[in-house]
């Protein structure tokens, strides 16, 4: 149900979101980027298509399955997915130009979402960036603000309880505040529903 959702659902919804992303983070050629809690890989894929080194991690296998088979299609050679725990990244520090995660961080509870943009900070260059994806909170008062909420609600469990927190916290602006991050950048999508923020450590 859950690649379902993500395939045919969301990743549609996304989908120019996504493309613009690159050009709104600066990204080029010849760049390495991870983005991680990946799913799909629908936001890899859109690296990948621009010369960009590319690789994404999620640690639910059937969602990766689905992005291995995209890529194999695609006969991407620059982009690769592993399974791992976005709390304990695989790579050593200062290993990528740009981190990147998207609407990934709502969901998780706040302990958890704290340890997730602590690993991506380890594992960015000096003077590289992060980029968040995600809910613009607070969400705006029309139809797609409206939908965001419903869905979220009925995900329910601990996703709703993430979210719930997400919002109640102050969204993207508190997690760069509380990481020592700044804002380089932020740029808003889908009528205000949609926030990304381009940020990199102050120290």
């Amino acid at each position: 149900m859950a690649l379902l959702t993500y395939e045919n659902l969301v990743d549609p919804l996304l989908k120019i979101v996504r493309q613009s992303l690159v050009d709104f983070s600066a990204m080029k050629a010849g760049d390495s980027s991870l983005d991680v809690c990946c799913g799909t890989g629908a936001q890899v894929i859109e690296y990948g298509r621009r010369g960009i080194t590319a690789v994404g991690i999620d640690s639910d296998e059937n969602m990766l399955a689905f992005a291995v088979k995209n890529r194999l299609q695609l006969k991407m050679e620059n982009i690769s997915f592993y399974i791992a725990d976005a709390t304990a990244l695989p790579f050593d520090d200062k290993s990528f130009d740009f981190v990147s995660v998207s609407f990934a961080l709502h969901d998780k509870l706040p302990d958890v979402r704290s340890a997730v943009v602590s690993e991506m900070k380890r594992v960015v260059k000096k003077r590289g960036s992060l980029i968040f994806m995600d809910f613009n909170i607070p969400l705006p008062r029309n139809i797609w603000g409206m939908g965001a909420n419903i869905v979220e609600y009925f995900a329910g469990g601990s996703h709703y309880q993430g979210f719930k927190d997400f919002k109640e916290s102050g969204g993207l602006s508190k997690i760069v505040e509380e990481h020592g991050l700044v804002a380089e950048k932020t740029g808003y999508f889908k009528s205000g529903m949609v926030a990304v923020v381009k940020a990199r450590s102050i120290v």
